[in-house]
């Protein structure tokens, strides 16, 4: 068997897994994914997810055609404003999404947001010839050109080349870089949802209602909050008032039946670690939400505190905020990772699942310039591995950077003072053009690659 007719091996069926999966099979190149949930709806993927320009324009080389146009059928409802405010809901800076994309803005290349179950059927459309649930890597093998992935069930799977994008507790770069380190930023995140509905549609008012919104209380504890409203119903009909080509597009795609995702408030709010309940991660939703009323926005608005009470106690979660440390170059194989298997970072910048969309695409492209006869596999491979290693250190540096501007852990008095000032300069920030244009570039940084030069 020639090198170029051996498939590569994905492991993980995830946003950068699967868009890698499109491209290489767009370009002719043979593909297998493997994912370890046991069908196409597992796995807790309904919460929010942003698509920045750089995940766009990877979408939309990679995708089939039609599959780019249903990803931005399927998108929720376009934000119209980003909000910094206080937790009485009163706004301290408010930014248009004009002002945040730019003048000139390519009408599709935009930023986006989804839900993470929607954009999960939506890549897995066409490629399900090619995706093998229930399958859970164990570890793999190499000889000669062959590399070899073994599963648990006993069963493997031989190719060319190997992609661990098989998220932040990779097993296939445990085994690859053993000397790879994630620590923790001393955070414990808190997220949720609740489902609108009309007599709940009231509680964020003004420019909050149309968009995403972040807080700062006057002890410094930090909340998000996203809108998300879809074309669907609950019961998968589409609303009134939808395009008819993204109506067409929505009707006769077969992902919408495996999509349970309403509108909904998300909501997320960050604690030092060491300030939490010992046991916060293990806590059951119900649990997790009386602890949040209760200690962490105790005195927030009324109307906060009734949004994260009334969420499903089912999805909400408590997670660890981690960060990879930088790694040294290592010798190109025929073993590859990316996305957070690759550069695991925090939420600050929203940059995670954008980058692991750059780095399908330019391991599409490197992988695609080897077939068609420029240089070696693992040349193409390592020429991949320096390109995601510079850019991807420059998004775990920023996303890290934003989550301290917000850094928590604090001495009372110095919170009242950060945030005294930080509450000072958001209202300034709002009222000097300069500035505000320096924020929004500053936001935009790591989520567009062509806009920052």
């Amino acid at each position: 068997m020639s090198e170029n007719t051996r498939p590569v091996l994905i492991i993980g069926a995830g946003t950068g897994g699967l868009a890698l999966a499109h491209g290489l099979r767009q370009a002719g190149v043979p593909v297998q994914v493997y994912e370890r949930d046991r069908h196409r709806t597992g796995g807790l993927q309904g919460f929010r997810v942003g698509i920045s320009p750089n995940g766009v324009r990877a979408l939309r080389d990679c995708l089939p055609p039609e599959l780019f146009d249903i990803f931005v059928a399927t998108t929720a409802k376009e934000y119209r404003y980003y909000t910094n405010m206080t937790e009485q809901l009163q706004p301290l800076l408010t930014i248009s999404m004009d002002e945040l994309n730019g003048p000139g803005t390519d009408e599709v290349v935009r930023d986006y947001s989804v839900s993470r179950m929607t954009l999960r059927q939506v890549l897995l459309t066409g490629l399900e010839d090619i995706v093998h649930f229930d399958k859970k890597f164990s570890h793999y093998t190499e000889d000669g050109d062959t590399v070899t992935a073994h599963f648990e069930d006993g069963s493997s799977a031989t190719g060319g080349l190997l992609v661990g994008a098989d998220g932040a507790n990779s097993r296939v770069r445990k085994q690859l870089l053993p000397h790879a380190e994630h620590r923790d930023t001393g955070l414990i995140a808190i997220g949720g949802k609740l489902a609108i509905t009309p007599e709940n549609s009231h509680l964020l008012p003004g420019t909050s209602r149309q968009g995403m919104s972040m807080i700062t209380d006057r002890r410094g504890t930090f909340g998000i909050l996203h809108v998300m409203e879809f074309p669907w119903q609950g019961d998968r009909e589409l609303k009134h008032g939808i395009g008819s080509s993204d109506a067409e597009l929505l009707r006769d795609w077969p992902g919408l039946r495996f999509d349970n995702t309403t509108d909904y408030f998300s909501w997320g709010v960050s604690v030092p670690a060491r300030l939490a309940p010992r046991d916060v991660l293990q806590l059951p939703g119900e649990a997790l939400q009386k602890y949040v009323v209760t200690e962490l926005i105790h005195d927030w608005h009324p109307n906060l505190r009734a949004l994260v009470r009334d969420s499903e106690p089912g999805a909400s979660f408590a997670l660890t905020v981690r960060t990879s440390e930088p790694v040294e170059a290592w010798r190109p194989s025929r073993v590859t990772v990316l996305g957070d298997a690759a550069h695991t970072m925090t939420p600050g910048r929203g940059a995670g699942a954008n980058t692991a969309l750059r780095d399908s695409q330019v391991l599409r492209d490197r992988l695609v310039d080897h077939r068609d006869g420029s240089g070696d596999l693992v040349e193409a491979v390592g020429a991949y591995e320096a390109a995601m290693r510079e850019y991807s250190a420059v998004a775990v540096r920023e996303s890290l950077a934003n989550m301290k501007d917000y850094e928590l852990d604090r001495k009372p008095v110095r919170r009242a003072l950060f945030t005294a000032g930080m509450r000072t300069g958001m209202r300034l920030t709002g009222k000097v053009p300069a500035m505000k244009r320096h924020m929004v570039d500053s936001m935009q940084r790591t989520r567009d690659s062509e806009r920052a030069g």
